[in-house]
């Protein structure tokens, strides 16, 4: 339904037409996030949209025309997924015409002080607060950390900071990073290899 629509009556209590996003999207760009989490009939009906350029949404007795850009994420290896039976071949392909990587934001440390700074002043903005700096030892801070969560785990992080923290000037002891759980994640990267 979020993906494709619905027409009214067609799942229980719907009471009007639902546009889904494919139909949103017509003449412009879908971004499908975590597309490796999908599930197999999801990706069977998102190959045919890609292929067809149409679709039938819920409850509905003709197909919609659309033409989509699709624009997909993932934080799966997807050949490993479809090695293991999780994920469609034929759209790993059709997905798959101009791929590129983004890594780790721990492959990338000297973005942090950018990001950081970023979502700073995205949350002050916000949350209407005064604007914070980081301090250098604050930075160091970010930099010399693992980030297992990658840049949503900044991204929070920052918006703690400016809900928590009543200083304009962050420094390093305001900065709440586990200690514990950085030494945890840096043995089992010891362990496993590079993550």
């Amino acid at each position: 339904s979020e993906l494709f629509g619905h027409r009214k009556g067609s799942l229980a209590g719907s009471l009007e037409d639902k546009v889904g996003k494919l139909q949103r999207a017509d003449g412009g760009t879908l971004f499908l996030d975590e597309v490796g989490d999908m599930s197999l009939k999801t990706q069977a009906k998102v190959l045919r949209v890609l292929d067809e350029q149409r679709f039938e949404p819920v409850g509905a007795d003709d197909f919609m025309q659309v033409d989509v850009r699709v624009v997909a994420s993932t934080n799966k290896t997807l050949e490993d997924e479809i090695n293991r039976g999780n994920f469609r071949e034929d759209l790993f392909y059709r997905l798959n015409v101009i791929p590129f990587h983004v890594p780790p934001l721990r492959e990338r440390v000297e973005d942090v002080p950018q990001l950081a700074d970023h979502f700073l002043k995205e949350f002050t903005t916000a949350y209407g607060r005064k604007p914070k700096e980081l301090t250098a030892e604050a930075y160091r801070v970010l930099i010399d950390y693992q980030w297992p969560g990658n840049v949503r785990e900044l991204r929070d992080l920052m918006e703690r900071i400016v809900i928590m923290s009543p200083q304009v000037r962050i420094d390093a002891r305001h900065i709440p990073l586990n200690p514990s759980k950085r030494a945890v994640f840096d043995r089992s990267a010891e362990r496993f290899g590079s993550l």
